[in-house]
């Protein structure tokens, strides 16, 4: 497993294409208060880049690349992460995948959707969340940090996998697509102060 940690952007040699996992670690979950921190990218070949942000987020390359409609952004919980990083970025990201909600259209015999609960049941691994929690704001970030938000995209290229079988057997592929569509939707609703309240409800 290779991790590389690129400080201000993701640099211009590194190229992406077809399926990019995604994710990112704010100081928060509030998209208004909680600046972005980091951006991790990874192609699904046990590699991962982790491009931490400071102030300013002038990141053209990765912006370059979350914006192409050419590659596909691989997310767990997608809605949160887009609408981060259209605030923070100003970027609009599509096409996308998210695996939450892939998991929740065919493992609706649980409740348990979180990427944790995802790469253990599905790919028999078992995650850390320790960092989870940690100051993702700090100058330095440390090497458990680093490996943790390596590992939150080292897994999701073999979690589409399966969910895409998973999918394609419940007849629910279609469902999927639609719903990945509206996503962008749904994160600037959220942005607007929406995030609360069903707007389909009567």
């Amino acid at each position: 497993m290779a991790i590389t940690l690129h400080k201000g952007d993701l640099p211009a040699h590194v190229q992406f294409s077809g399926v990019v996992a995604v994710d990112s670690e704010t100081m928060g979950l509030n998209p208004h208060r909680d600046r972005l921190c980091v951006v991790q990218l990874s192609d699904g070949d046990g590699s991962a880049h982790v491009v931490q942000l400071g102030p300013g987020y002038d990141a053209p390359n990765l912006k370059a690349l979350l914006a192409d409609r050419e590659t596909v952004k691989l997310f767990h919980f997608a809605r949160f992460d887009i609408a981060v990083l259209k605030h923070y970025l100003g970027v609009n990201v599509f096409p996308l995948y998210c695996t939450k909600i892939a998991s929740k259209l065919v493992r609706t015999y649980t409740d348990r959707h979180g990427l944790k609960d995802l790469v253990r049941e599905l790919l028999n691994i078992d995650l850390s969340k320790q960092q989870q929690s940690s100051d993702w704001g700090a100058e330095t970030l440390s090497e458990q940090q680093i490996a943790y938000a390596a590992a939150d995209v080292l897994h999701l290229h073999q979690l589409k996998a399966r969910l895409d079988e998973m999918l394609d057997r419940e007849g629910r592929t279609a469902l999927a697509e639609a719903a990945f569509a509206f996503l962008p939707a749904r994160a600037e609703l959220d942005l607007l102060g929406f995030e609360a309240e069903d707007i389909f409800h009567h």
